[in-house]
This record gives C-alpha cells, structure tokens and sequence, in this order.
C-alpha cells in the first residue's frame, strides 16, 4: 500500500466537526465552551468514548490533559503524537482548537479502518485550557507541562465567578496522575485554522509553519489628577487620558520605523473614574508586540521604556510594567521536513510560514520535535461566531497529518 494514497473520510470529518460543535453551540453557530466548564466536561467524556471505540486507551495527567493511545507494534518506543485543544473562548468558533484534535482522532481512524499497523503508539492529545478564556493565562497547561509556567500559581487563577483552577480541576472528574503527563515523543503535531488572513489571500491550500513569533506585554499607567471639567482651565490640567493619546501617538510613529513585519496591539484600557464631568485621573492600557527577530523585540522594549518623561504637556507620570515575553520558537526542521513532503506528495499548494498567534505547540516544542501546518481562515476571522474554515480546507489539512503519521510510523 503506497503512503500518499491513504487519504481520509472528508464526509466523516465534516460531521464529526459539527457532532462536537453541538457542546456549546451558540445561537449563530458559534460554540462557547470555556476550560473546565459542563460543556467542556461533556465533550470531554463524549471524546473519550469516541476513543475508546477505536480501542484506544484514555488517561489524564495532573492537569487534566487528556492522552488518547493507540497502540503500537513497539510500545516501548516513544510515540507519535497529535493534539490541540477542544475549550474556546467566549462566543468563538467551531474550528479553533478542536479541528486539531479531531485530526488526530481521523487520523486513527483512518488507519483502523486501513488496517494499517504504526510502529510507535500513536497518541491523540486534548490539552487543558488553552485558550485562557476562563482561566489566564492562554496555554496554562502545556506550559506547565514544558516548564514555562509554575503549577501552584496556576492552581490559583481566578475566573470572573472566584473559582480557581485548582477547584475546577479538583471537581472535573479528569485529574489524573501526574506520571501520565506528556514527557517524551517522537513527534508532536498540531493542525489549526491559521486565524489569519495571508492563505485565502494568496489562494493557498497548507501552511507548514516554522516557528511562533516572539511577543513582549506591557501594561502602561499613566498618572494625573481628577478635577472638575467644567472649572479647571486647560492649561492648568493633568489629564491622563490626554496624556495617553500622545503617548499612544509617540508609540505609533516610532513603532512604525520598525520593521514591516512587526504588529502591535493596545488592547485594553481602562480610564479612571471614567464619568463625564470628571478629568481622568488614571488610565491603564496594555501594549503587546510580535515580531520574529529578538532584535526587534529589543527595539520595542526601548520605546516603551523611553515613555517615562514623555507624556507630553500635560505632565502626568508614566510607569511601564513589562508583564511577560516569549521567545520566537522554531519548530524541529526535521518534522517540518516531513511535512512539507507530505504536503508535496499530495499536490496541495502551499508555503513556509510563521505563525502570529501562541499555540500550545510552541511550547511543547521546547522539548519534543514538533511542527504545525495551518489551514485557510475564511476573511481571517477566528475567535468569533462566524469563524469559516472551509470542509473542503479542513479535509486537506488533516490528509497532510495523516501522510506525516505514516511517514513516521511506518516502515
């Protein structure tokens, strides 16, 4: 049986999509299904028995992580592994995070069905809370697993309710053992929609991505006085939110001399005591950037840094808190490798790129080989109710998977 001509049921997967779209549908075809929430308890349950019914064993680790097994013909070789994530954010899509496990979960069956027999165990991974949409922060339990982040201060994030993780994690029904976490593979990977708009718009089938870009948080307070806004003359105000819009201005024109390719976002901002007859005292806002190049990351930090003594004339005092940063993560070129000739032996188009948005990927791949392929968002759009990844995009993408997986578990 020749590997490339092994290709997937579309049909099956397209229903299968929209069978686990049903936890959590929203009214205009969204899905809401926040981490550790009825929905996503009843999803998981419903993929664990999907699991099962291919003979897969299931089991959790500390945090929740769900490892679906298929066996192997050596299993006491390191598996090969695809995963993502099936929680989302508040009113989000029906692709984000969960396409990427329900690739793995085609794949198996796929190669059930074919009869076809992996070398290495072959296993199908949910990770916990991904998205941060319930929980901060995004990616809470791959970077635990990987190191990044310390389990017992995540134990103790907070959603809006005052539930912690640890409560929702201790009534989940899905704690498991810390010894079943995910430590070793021969490979990780990862399908997602590219929540971006750069395929469509170069009429692209596959994104093989390289890396996720490097980013760096700030939160900037900028600091005044509150008085009366009929009274105070304006040359004698310290007013906050005036102050910040120079700022904000000064951050542009200086950002925008950078490199094409960085992006830059100010996404909140919160403005005291906000009532209209009142000049704001106090405004909050966040400042994140992305960019490939540390270097430029670097550049950004300088700027941001050098806004201390220029809040413009109305002169209130700035303070800059870099919140956190993450280094560009490149993906193993060997996995990569495979990929791109998976993607070639099928015949879709397709082009090496970088990836904008965090993933759990990228930090599983500071200690296991992995790789990531993106398929077309529709108009970009993803974390949204009307985010569209075409049936027919979805179905290439896991075909490009599947090639990957018997590549490297097959002889």
């Amino acid at each position: 049986m020749e590997k490339q001509k092994v290709l997937i049921n579309g049909e099956r997967l397209k229903n299968t999509i929209e069978e686990f779209a049903d936890f959590g549908r929203t009214e205009n075809n969204g899905v809401t299904r926040l981490a550790l929430s009825d929905m996503d308890l009843k999803v998981r349950k419903h993929f664990q028995s999907e699991c099962e019914k291919l003979g897969m064993t299931v089991v959790y680790d500390d945090m929740a992580n769900m490892y679906a097994t298929l066996p192997g013909v050596n299993n006491d070789q390191s598996p090969v592994v695809v995963g993502s994530h099936l929680d989302s954010v508040y009113k989000g899509g029906r692709f984000d995070g969960v396409l990427g496990v329900l690739t793995g979960f085609e794949v198996v069956r796929t190669i059930v069905e074919n009869d076809i027999k992996p070398q290495v165990p072959l296993v199908v991974a949910n990770i916990t809370n991904e998205e941060g949409a319930r929980f901060e922060p995004a990616m809470m339990s791959s970077g635990v697993l990987s190191g990044r982040f310390d389990k017992a201060t995540m134990l103790q994030s907070t959603d809006t309710e005052g539930v912690t993780f640890g409560e929702a994690l201790d009534n989940s029904g899905f704690k498991g053992k810390e010894e079943n976490r995910l430590t070793d593979a021969a490979a990780f990977l990862e399908l997602h929609i590219e929540q971006g708009p750069v395929l469509e718009s170069e009429s692209l089938q596959i994104g093989i991505v390289e890396g996720v870009v490097g980013m760096v948080n700030y939160e900037i307070e900028v600091s005044g006085d509150s008085d009366h806004a009929g009274t105070t003359p304006m040359p004698m105000r310290k007013d906050a939110l005036f102050a910040t819009n120079n700022l904000i201005t000064e951050i542009r024109e200086k950002m925008n001399k950078l490199d094409d390719e960085l992006v830059y976002t100010i996404g909140r901002m919160d403005v005291s005591p906000n009532i209209h007859t009142i000049i704001p005292n106090k405004v909050v806002f966040t400042l994140e950037a992305r960019h490939q190049d540390p270097n430029t990351i670097r550049q950004v930090e300088e700027i941001v840094e050098g806004l201390h003594d220029s809040s413009g004339k109305e002169k209130c005092d700035v303070k800059t808190t870099k919140q956190w940063d993450r280094n560009t993560v490149w993906f193993d070129e060997g996995i990569v490798n495979a990929v791109e000739r998976s993607t070639k032996n099928i015949g879709y188009s397709y082009k090496r790129m970088v990836s904008g948005a965090g993933h759990d990927a990228q930090f599983i791949a500071t200690y296991i080989p992995s790789a990531m392929i993106f398929v077309p968002s529709v108009n970009g759009k993803s974390h949204a109710e009307d985010e569209l990844t075409y049936w027919e995009d979805c179905e290439n993408g896991v075909n490009v998977i599947l090639q990957t997986v018997l590549e490297l578990t097959v002889k």
